[in-house]
Order: C-alpha cells, then structure tokens, then sequence
C-alpha cells in the first residue's frame, strides 16, 4: 500500500521566539522507520512530503499494516513522525507524532489496500502554541483521502 503524508505550516517558518530557537536548533522533522528517522525536512521549509510503502493484508476480515514504517501491536498500529535537533550528523529527538491507522476512515484504507490510489495524510505540523506538532494527531488535525 503507498502512503503520501503531506505536511503544512512547519513551525520553523512562523515569526517569533519558538520559531527562532526552531531554525537556530537545526530543527528537522521525519517519518520513522524502525528506529531511524529519515527523510528529515528543516523546521522551516516550506511543506514537507514523504512517500513510503507499507504491506498490508487481510487478518480475520480486517486488514492489518506491517514493515519498517509501522510501529505498534496489531489493531493499534500507526506511523511516527518524528522531531528533533541535528548536530554534526545526529539527529536528537524530542518530540513525536503520532497518526494512528486506526484513524483512517476503513473505506479508504480498504480502498488503498485494493490498489485504487495512494493513502494520503494531510495536517499542519504546528501545533496550537506554536510549537511542533505531536502526541496523536487525529481528525480533524488530519485529513485523509486516496488519490
């Protein structure tokens, strides 16, 4: 199953005291995959996009995510989108989000599983003061649709 997640308003590109220590920390956010964070995009750039595939199957009449995306036990699985600081070529993580599976309306995942689109996640990477987002991030903070 391909997944887009497309992020907007990143909290590095806002005027203010939060969004300067964004920028002057090296802030970067990405998504996880196992234990490393890749695909890392500054705090401050304009959006950010990543595309990854995750497998997925049918388990007792539901359907069930799996690879080095997806972290979680069945029935709670979901994604991380990870931030944090970069010094040299380590990324120092202090703050996750993240989106559940479980969130997903089932027609659309179903229909993403069948091979009809790409499962596309849609949110704002700042959170109400601020900050990056993080913690659960669940409608309507994310949109999600097949394309």
């Amino acid at each position: 199953m391909r997944i887009r997640l497309e992020g907007e308003d990143l909290p590095g590109r806002r005027a203010g005291a939060e969004a300067d220590r964004l920028r002057l920390g090296n802030v970067q956010v990405g998504v996880q995959r196992r234990a490393e964070v890749v695909e890392r995009v500054p705090a401050d750039a304009p959006e950010a996009t990543w595309r990854f595939e995750v497998t997925s199957r049918e388990v007792d009449g539901l359907l069930d995510v799996g690879g080095p995306w997806v972290h979680g036990r069945p029935g709670a699985r979901f994604l991380y989108l990870s931030w944090g600081a970069v010094t040299d070529d380590r990324f120092e993580m202090f703050r996750r989000a993240k989106l559940l599976f479980g969130d997903v309306p089932t027609q659309l995942l179903r229909a993403a599983h069948d091979g009809a689109g790409t499962l596309v996640g849609r949110l704002r990477l700042t959170d109400a003061d601020g900050g990056p987002v993080c913690a659960r991030v669940r409608p309507p903070d994310i949109t999600w649709s097949v394309q």
